[in-house]
């Protein structure tokens, strides 16, 4: 806890662009977090390189992310906005967590099985230890509250299981986390494959909208979503096609699924498709425009890069010193 306010930490990866689904399911709701909590949102570059990266692209995609944070509604005031490289604490608290995490831990993590069937050319250390990386990431600012999806909860059980390991034997050094129990942003699933959410690293083009995409794309995007032959609009498990653009349509236009299927009663599936294209548009075009407006602000952005960096290494800097002296790490000459 950092004062009177609670800590949260998140973060996404600096590789692919974000698509509708990460700014509807995460980013548009750790915009009202900051009066609740002490955020601190990285950008987590480090985690990006478990997979071969081209530099400058890397480089780019990563302002081009913490750009989109403050575009979206992140007040870098009020928000610790920072690159996760920029902060050696992250990498230093990794090492000496990688001695109290068992490898029996690691080999249950199914994102390591998944990605290393993806990436069967590059199985690498990095790639296997990454949850304890994730694990310093949320440790090393006493995280008390972390926003997670299904897909990450794993993680989140194991840095707490990390945490309270180190802590029977040190005593009370990490906060053990609890995963974000508040409101859940909108589950955007793949226009081309409803069965699996919308990933900035599909292969299918037409499958995720991108932040980026202009309107004729975004339009064209939803009036190639996959639906169904019944014809009628409704909320059902049995027309996942459907449910998610009447989803995807709620999350912009604040409806919910039930004031949009009374709306749409009767129309066919071809006007409800432009509906959404055209929600969606409306979206994302002021945000398109706060960030060209902030991308050109060169010096407003690297003040936030430096500023941030400073803030977070100084938080961090603060547990990493109290650990390094637990484990018996002689302590520095200053």
């Amino acid at each position: 806890m950092i004062g009177e306010k609670k800590v949260l930490f998140s973060g996404m990866q600096a590789t692919g662009s974000l698509t509708l689904g990460n700014y509807l399911g995460a980013l548009k709701n750790w915009v009202s977090l900051s009066e609740e909590y002490e955020c601190f949102y990285s950008v987590v570059d480090m985690h990006s390189i478990t997979i071969r990266q081209d530099a400058p692209q890397l480089r780019k995609r990563a302002r081009d992310l913490l750009t989109l944070y403050i575009a979206a509604g992140l007040d870098p005031e009020k928000n610790c906005i920072y690159y996760q490289s920029h902060v050696s604490g992250h990498a230093e608290l990794a090492w000496i967590l990688n001695c109290f995490t068992y490898m029996g831990e690691l080999n249950r993590m199914t994102q390591f099985k998944d990605k290393a069937a993806r990436h069967a050319d590059n199985i690498n250390a990095g790639l296997y230890t990454y949850p304890v990386l994730m694990a310093a990431d949320i440790l090393l600012y006493q995280t008390d509250v972390v926003p997670v999806g299904n897909d990450q909860l794993q993680h989140l059980e194991l840095t707490r299981d990390i945490a309270q390991r180190f802590n029977s034997i040190y005593g009370e050094v990490f906060t053990i986390p609890e995963p974000y129990i508040g409101r859940v942003g909108a589950r955007i699933m793949s226009l081309q494959n409803p069965s699996k959410k919308m990933s900035k690293s599909d292969e299918n083009p037409n499958a995720s909208i991108y932040l980026m995409d202009d309107p004729d794309t975004v339009i064209r995007k939803c009036k190639r979503a996959v639906t169904d032959s019944e014809g009628v609009i409704a909320y059902r498990e049995e027309q996942p096609g459907l449910r998610n653009l009447i989803d995807i349509y709620c999350a912009c236009t604040d409806r919910t699924p039930e004031e949009t299927v009374k709306e749409f009663d009767g129309r066919g599936y071809g006007e409800f498709k432009m509906a959404v294209g055209e929600a969606v548009v409306g979206v994302l075009k002021p945000l398109q425009e706060r960030y060209v407006r902030l991308s050109q602000d060169k010096e407003l952005i690297d003040r936030v890069i430096k500023e941030n960096a400073e803030k977070a290494g100084y938080y961090a800097q603060k547990t990493l010193r109290k650990v390094q002296k637990k484990v018996g790490f002689p302590e520095r000459i200053r």
